[in-house]
């Protein structure tokens, strides 16, 4: 039997393409490398966030602060990122998209520099929140920009394209900064990521395209009225609600996964980039995988069946003990090839639930809700978790429960998100 939301995929996609050919006004892009340069932009944004997560043992160590205290350097950025979203939501569909998102990146550069000459805990978590209030809205606007630029038929795979960033972090970016942080210091991870950034951006300056429609749409609008639409409409807050579900489900784990795995499965700290490596390799391809079974499927389905195969390794590494390296491997891959795989399709889900004139007030609020999710995620799971005599980690099985309970709930709420009725999706002008 034919995926209820697969048909109204179809649908939309058929309106889409007959407003292109009633005269919506589309010229050529080269949607590849279109796509490349947003999964570079995502991709300094991932490596940017996601380190903090394996360098933990050495902050706790070197600035003699806590594991609730280093969970506070992983919130401060979503929280940030959060507060930068809501703010974001008021004027982001006035600006053109390529414009908007070069001068965003440039100051993500700066801030992540930053990062990387800070000389104490204060200063690093100051540079974490200036780094979290631009990548937050970059992150959302990368999406935005997927949504708008291809048509709803496709975005499954490109979805997949862009989340493809969050498997080349973890296999050359994670690996590369940690072993710069291993050889020169932990800040030397931050100022590369910083000079990655200026060069991506530089790329982006030829291959982004323009991206305009939204603005001709918003004029002569309060800058109030785009939010208080995206407000009122019900659709909407299903979709928050799926994204605060997936994150929060994430992010009550993932931060001290790898004190837990140092600590508790005494995995030695030279081999964790191995289990960032064999995650990394694994999501590279089933990410793509993932996004054209999606849509294949239908976003629902495939979330579903993704989703439910994620609770195994959720309550299995928050379980674990001493284990050989292959067996520990074997775990930790599933659980990123799992855990990461479920945004591919609940992403391409979640753009399709706002119109395109709204879509970026939409993603910027979608953005908040994320970044508040893991922010608040990443902090209660720093309060359910404490060290023994041994310095063992002790109440992170209830870190895997909440984080497997979060995600039945997310099975049964995806459902209830719907494609957004409007003919012209995914025909924004872009030239």
């Amino acid at each position: 039997m034919r995926d209820p939301l697969a048909s109204r995929i179809t649908a939309a996609g058929s309106a889409a393409d007959a407003a292109a050919r009633a005269g919506a006004h589309r010229p050529a892009t080269n949607e590849t490398a279109l796509l490349l340069t947003l999964a570079g932009i995502q991709f300094t944004c991932v490596v940017d966030f996601m380190v903090m997560m394996p360098l933990g043992p050495q902050f706790t160590r070197l600035f003699g602060i806590s594991d609730g205290q280093f969970g506070l350097l992983v919130s401060a950025y979503t929280l940030a990122a959060g507060a930068a979203g809501l703010v974001a939501s008021t004027f982001i569909d006035r600006f053109e998209r390529k414009t908007l998102l070069l001068w965003l990146y440039a100051g993500f550069a700066l801030a992540t520099l930053a990062c990387g000459l800070a000389p104490s805990y204060a200063l690093l978590l100051t540079a974490r929140v200036l780094a979290g209030l631009f990548g937050g809205v970059l992150g959302t606007l990368v999406q935005t920009i997927v949504g708008d630029a291809v048509a709803l038929e496709r975005r499954g795979r490109a979805m997949g394209v862009v989340m493809g960033a969050f498997s080349l972090a973890t296999v050359a970016g994670l690996p590369a900064s940690l072993w710069l942080a291993e050889r020169f210091g932990w800040h030397a991870a931050f100022v590369s990521i910083a000079a990655a950034s200026v060069a991506i951006g530089a790329v982006g300056l030829r291959t982004l395209p323009r991206i305009d429609g939204h603005v001709h749409a918003a004029r002569g609008a309060s800058a109030l009225r785009p939010l208080a639409n995206v407000l009122r409409e019900p659709n909407h807050w299903r979709a928050f609600a799926l994204s605060a579900l997936i994150m929060a489900a994430g992010f009550t784990v993932i931060p001290y996964l790898t004190i837990y795995l140092t600590a508790n499965v005494e995995l030695p700290a030279a081999q964790v980039p191995l289990v960032y490596l064999a995650g990394g390799i694994a999501t590279f391809f089933s990410a793509r995988l993932i996004g054209a079974l999606a849509d294949r499927w239908g976003k629902v389905r495939t979330f579903r069946l993704i989703a439910s195969a994620a609770l195994v390794p959720i309550v299995a590494i928050t379980h674990l003990g001493p284990l050989p390296l292959g067996a520990l491997l074997a775990v930790t891959t599933a659980f990123f090839v799992f855990v990461s795989g479920r945004f591919v399709p609940a992403l391409a889900l979640i753009t399709a639930a706002a119109a395109p004139a709204l879509r970026g007030t939409f993603m910027s609020l979608n953005g908040a809700v994320q970044s508040a999710a893991m922010g608040i995620a990443s902090l209660a799971g720093g309060l359910l978790i404490s060290r023994d005599a041994n310095g063992l980690v002790q109440g992170y099985e209830r870190c895997g429960w909440i984080a497997a309970a979060l995600t039945l709930l997310a099975l049964w709420w995806v459902g209830r998100v719907q494609v957004a009725r409007s003919p012209a999706d995914a025909t924004a002008a872009v030239r």
